[in-house]
């Protein structure tokens, strides 16, 4: 059941989940300027999970956020930051509810079955824990 709208209806809005990795983070964008809605309509919510709950962080310092915001800026898209702590899939998920997202976009990475298990991977679960629709981007690249 998708709740009331938490912003202009008349904007597509896409969360893009960002990790530490710059190249992916362009990627990320790059995908979400191809797109053939992207323009002024559309506002982008880039979200880092930080690991360690008891240190102070600031969205800002992340050089792939930063890589991510100056290439969707440079392409004419609105940007917001959102962070949290803990698990970064709970922080994508979260904020595409808070944000009623229309799309959702996620980077892919290469492990190994053995990796995936031992770690899961946020990729898999953010596709498998929402209704919403999902971009997975390549990895490739990294």
């Amino acid at each position: 059941m998708r709740r009331e709208r938490t912003h202009d209806p008349d904007m597509y809005e896409i969360v893009i989940g960002i990790d530490d990795n710059e190249n992916r983070a362009r990627i990320q964008a790059e995908e979400v300027l191809d797109m053939p809605f992207a323009d002024e309509t559309v506002h982008v919510t880039l979200q880092h999970t930080f690991q360690d709950a008891g240190e102070d962080h600031d969205i800002e310092d992340v050089a792939a956020v930063q890589q991510a915001r100056e290439t969707l800026t440079g392409g004419g898209l609105d940007v917001s930051l959102a962070s949290s702590t803990g698990n970064p899939a709970d922080g994508i998920l979260d904020t595409a509810d808070e944000r009623d997202a229309d799309l959702i976009v996620v980077a892919g990475r290469k492990r190994t079955p053995t990796g995936k298990v031992l770690f899961g991977s946020v990729t898999q679960r953010v596709v498998l824990d929402t209704d919403r629709p999902v971009l997975v981007c390549s990895g490739r690249d990294t």
